[in-house]
């Protein structure tokens, strides 16, 4: 009769659970410790870079469609995001996990649609629509959320 020689599996061991539990006073201190970015912050980081991108592209070229184009591309991104933001900052957003991520997903589709539909309506509201200024104005848009983290307050020392 042949022996069992087959080793344990992993998950036929007791182990002990990764998560553990904050207590209301772990969790005060964690978010103290890393505070975190507002996203109106990234927004009129945004807002700012159309703002500049426009006159950027203006001052290059010398064309003032270009500069439009640059911000209404910045705009793309800064509009939608403002929406998104309001979503999840109101008072439903956070109610349990559940929701929470609902809403996010929620929020987020309708930042895409809304995205789409200002491309959509940039060749009637931008008289001389230059497509590349607009892609560089929405692409240096979507790079704020990158400098909003190279520039988030750092995590303070545990005393």
């Amino acid at each position: 009769m042949p022996t069992n020689n087959i080793a344990p599996l992993p998950e036929d061991e007791p182990q002990e659970s990764p998560v553990t539990r904050l207590s209301a006073e772990e969790a005060r201190r964690v978010r103290e410790q890393n505070p975190p970015v507002s996203p109106w912050w990234v927004v009129a980081g945004q807002a700012g870079v159309g703002v500049l991108a426009g006159l950027a592209g203006w001052a290059l070229t010398g064309r003032q469609s270009v500069g439009w184009s640059a911000a209404y591309g910045a705009w793309a991104v800064a509009i939608p995001a403002a929406v998104f933001a309001r979503g999840l900052t109101g008072k439903f957003a956070s109610l349990n996990p559940m929701s929470a991520a609902a809403g996010f997903l929620v929020w987020e589709m309708v930042k895409i649609a809304l995205t789409f539909a200002l491309l959509l309506a940039a060749p009637r509201l931008v008289a001389g629509l230059s497509w590349p200024a607009l892609l560089v104005g929405m692409v240096l848009a979507m790079k704020v959320y990158w400098l909003a983290l190279a520039f988030a307050p750092k995590p303070k020392k545990l005393s």
